[in-house]
């Protein structure tokens, strides 16, 4: 296939997949969730592929099951901005993406660490805004579980404005001269309902101007901030259809913020299987799944649902007959389920219709690969969600910890960039420039 020339451009990212159900920890080939080695080789995989940002989840608080630790969490989280600094150091152009949480940070703190990450990379730190409403997570910190739910996006909003108003307190002129010169600081000052800050920011003004912000959230309050604030968007719609909507709904909110459609970039979070047929892709799709979703861990996230203890119940059988328990405290840490009894009647009808059992249900509705079949017929779908607008652009989360993005960057990247749909260079040194977004104008 010839390169033709195109307007719209495909962005990736890579998600490390870390502490999830996504990675087949049977698998000898993963590796460590919390070792540099495993973080590195992901970032220079994703590197040499040419993706646009790594992004780093976060965890506050170790999730619990049964009052016990959840096993993927016994090793550990790490911070994320602290790995995203040593990354900087083994890698030139890749955009490093931290999630860090405004329900319980400070703006003043957290501002100073993403600039200093910006400076540090030469520009290429993001920060993915997300919050919390609960009280467990919140006995980690003095104030506790002190934030009403409806509150955490007006929180949210107010601290990614004052990280801001933080970031463009330096004057563009210093006494080095107004060509590049890092300027010196101004007395800042934030009267809000959420911040009273006066002083002084200890850090000059990012390359970026204001490291690039991610929003994750698919709620009519997280579409409003994301058209009001954000950069990214990182959401979990799978579908054509679905993506064609979303897109449209969010794009469509920008204009009452004096945003045009490019300001921000809708990029999903996404998986994908490979296989020289498509007959290969799927069977290796299903053993996927079926590692990912043992009998053991299809009564865990049965017990997600249902709030009570259903460990007396074969995965083999059928769904448990008695309602969810909707104030249950049985799993903490993780996100709860909106409606369980909603959500267990829709599995049970489901199990009904199909014959299946806890297991098999719990593999019918949980998480599954996004794009599967030969590198070729991945290429076209990728292509055609971006040409379609339903996407941006993907955050690709592998099935293997370090090494599952290996091959989608030998076998997929190469036709995307036949196709005239994916860079051969990166063209700028930032990650706004990476993104396409323009810079971010100075206010005050």
């Amino acid at each position: 296939m010839t390169h033709r020339p195109r307007t719209k451009q495909i962005h990736l990212a890579a998600h490390f997949p870390g502490v999830n159900n996504t990675t087949v920890w049977a698998d000898p080939r993963s590796r460590s969730q919390i070792d540099f080695s495993s973080f590195e080789h992901l970032a220079r995989t994703a590197e040499r592929g040419l993706f646009d940002f790594f992004f780093l989840a976060e965890g506050l608080r170790l999730r619990e099951h049964k009052g016990r630790i959840h096993d993927l969490d016994v090793v550990g989280r790490p911070e994320s901005l602290t790995v995203l600094s040593a990354l900087a150091a083994v890698t030139d152009r890749l955009g490093l993406a931290a999630t860090v949480n405004a329900t319980f940070n400070e703006p003043y703190e957290l501002a100073r660490r993403l600039a200093s990450l910006d400076h540090l990379s030469g520009g290429r730190a993001a920060w993915n805004v997300v919050t919390s409403s609960d009280a467990f997570t919140g006995e980690n910190f003095r104030r506790g579980g002190f934030l009403d739910r409806a509150d955490r996006y007006t929180r949210a909003a107010e601290f990614v404005a004052t990280a801001r108003e933080l970031w463009d307190s330096w004057t563009p002129d210093g006494p080095d001269g107004p060509d590049g010169s890092v300027g010196e600081p101004r007395p800042f000052a934030h009267h809000g309902q959420h911040f009273d800050i006066a002083g002084e920011f200890g850090v000059p003004r990012p390359p970026q101007g204001h490291p690039v912000v991610i929003q994750a959230g698919d709620s009519p309050e997280g579409r409003e901030f994301a058209a009001s604030a954000a950069d990214v968007v990182f959401t979990r719609h799978g579908t054509l259809e679905a993506g064609r909507a979303f897109y449209a709904d969010v794009k469509g909110r920008l204009a009452a913020y004096g945003r045009e459609p490019d300001d921000l970039k809708i990029m999903p979070g996404v998986t994908f299987v490979l296989g020289d047929t498509a007959a290969e892709a799927q069977e290796r799709a299903i053993e996927i799944r079926r590692q990912q979703v043992s009998p053991q861990n299809a009564i865990l996230a049965l017990e997600q649902v249902w709030g009570v203890d259903l460990s007396a119940y074969d995965p083999d059988g059928p769904l448990p007959d008695i309602d969810p328990d909707p104030d249950s405290t049985l799993v903490q840490g993780r996100v709860k389920v909106g409606d369980p009894r909603a959500v267990a009647e829709q599995w049970r009808a489901l199990s009904r219709a199909k014959g299946l059992s806890i297991h098999q249900t719990v593999i019918e509705t949980t998480s599954r690969q996004s794009f599967i079949g030969t590198p070729a017929a991945v290429a076209e779908q990728f292509d055609e969600f971006v040409r379609t607008d339903a996407a941006d652009g993907f955050i690709l989360v592998p099935h293997l910890t370090p090494g599952g993005l290996d091959e989608f960057v030998e076998r997929v990247v190469p036709l995307l960039q036949e196709r005239g749909a994916f860079r051969t260079e990166y063209e700028g040194a930032t990650l706004r420039s990476h993104l396409g977004l323009p810079e971010p104008v100075r206010k005050g």
